[in-house]
């Protein structure tokens, strides 16, 4: 008989790791500079804002972890929220094109960064990269984990180098004489910022896998966003103190300049860090769309074949080999950055049916092991219409 059951062997530190991994990722290593374009140096304010934004969603993701912990969370929520198996499995599949275009795009610049600093070809170092990442996701989650904790440390370590040369560098003409506040210039620049916090919402789809899930899942989903927030308030926060807004919004490489202005050494380090940040959100997102996969295996009789979980690794094995093998194809031949822009958009879309779901939850079944008060749901909707609509309005 087929084993369908995944193996709880995750606790509240690999989960947290994981979650701040994802939202890290590289985006803040180019994101900075975009931000400080629009806020000025008022930067931090828009990611401290952005993180408010994002929040809402979070709790909302937060309580609903609690009421369904398992894999394909946000079709189990909207299933049971707005009572709709068609539109379940929409935003199951959905996460999961999200998830690996988005892997494909960041494997392809991840090797970018590494083929710039060392003599490698392209195409080969994809081919091996990607798939000693997947070998990682099959081995087991623990393992899968653990791999990423490293590489969210390295990140983390990245991002506080940066903090600290800003701290300790002459501060540009810009911030010896900030101008005043544009609340608009931040409301822009929060939008943007957004999508740094992108991310939180992988993490209800490791339920299956996390010990206590019930107390687990609310706190590494809350735990995530406050840490995140924090760095990333640091990070723009010596990113403008350093560098003149000007030269910031003009790099496409913000972080690295920030370094090579306040040191007045090699970017090199900071550059092996964001491939570090690139291989930790590879691996991230084949973990987590396989997850949904496999949970959507046990909906739908069509993708039943991968509601299978290996007896003795416990990973759902056929499910992380087709998504592997769709990301290392992804990266090597799709325009995987013209499609990445949509999986913001994608991700927007899920988070308003996601709190519509908690709306049309509560209301039937009020009980719930964590619970948040109806409003947050509410402006949880808002924000993330307001939010999809804006990056529509952008051009994706």
């Amino acid at each position: 008989m087929a084993d369908t059951t995944l193996k709880r062997r995750i606790g509240l530190g690999l989960l947290t790791a994981y979650g701040v991994g994802v939202m890290v990722g590289a985006g803040i290593y180019v994101l900075v500079g975009a931000v400080a374009a629009q806020a000025g140096t008022h930067a931090p304010l828009a990611f401290l804002l952005a993180g408010l934004i994002a929040a809402p969603s979070a709790l909302s993701y937060a309580e609903l972890s609690t009421r369904m912990p398992e894999a394909a969370g946000e079709a189990a929520f909207v299933e049971n929220g707005l009572r709709s198996h068609a539109l379940s499995l929409l935003v199951g599949l959905a996460i999961v094109v999200a998830g690996t275009v988005s892997a494909a795009a960041v494997l392809r610049g991840g090797v970018g960064y590494l083929t710039s600093v060392v003599a490698l070809p392209t195409l080969t170092t994809t081919l091996v990269v990607g798939m000693a990442l997947v070998v990682v996701a099959l081995i087991g989650v623990l393992e899968s984990l653990a791999v990423a904790a490293l590489f969210t440390a390295l990140e983390v370590l990245g991002l506080g180098l940066v903090i600290w040369a800003g701290s300790a560098a002459l501060p540009s003409a810009d911030w010896q004489m900030p101008e005043a506040i544009a609340w608009t210039g931040v409301g822009a620049g929060a939008t943007l910022a957004f999508f740094a916090f992108i991310g939180f919402e992988d993490i209800v789809n490791m339920a299956e896998e996390v010990k206590n899930p019930e107390r687990t899942m609310p706190r590494a989903i809350l735990l995530s966003l406050v840490i995140t927030a924090a760095l990333y308030g640091l990070v723009a926060w010596a990113a403008v103190r350093a560098v003149p807004v000007a030269d910031l919004a003009g790099s496409e490489q913000p972080l690295a300049l920030v370094w090579a202005r306040a040191t007045g050494g090699s970017a090199v380090p900071l550059a092996l860090i964001a491939v570090a940040a690139a291989l930790n959100g590879v691996l991230a997102q084949v973990v987590m769309a396989s997850r949904v996969l496999f949970g959507l295996g046990r909906r739908s009789s069509m993708l039943a074949i991968f509601h299978y979980a290996h007896p003795r690794l416990g990973t759902p094995v056929l499910a992380t080999i087709l998504i592997g093998a769709l990301v290392l194809i992804g990266a090597l031949i799709l325009p995987v950055a013209a499609l990445a822009g949509a999986t913001s958009a994608i991700l927007l879309a899920v988070f308003v049916l996601v709190n519509a779901a908690l709306i049309g939850a509560k209301r039937t079944q009020p009980e719930a092991p964590f619970r948040v008060p109806m409003i947050v749901p509410i402006v949880g909707l808002l924000a993330s219409a307001a939010a999809f609509a804006m990056q529509l309005g952008g051009g994706g």
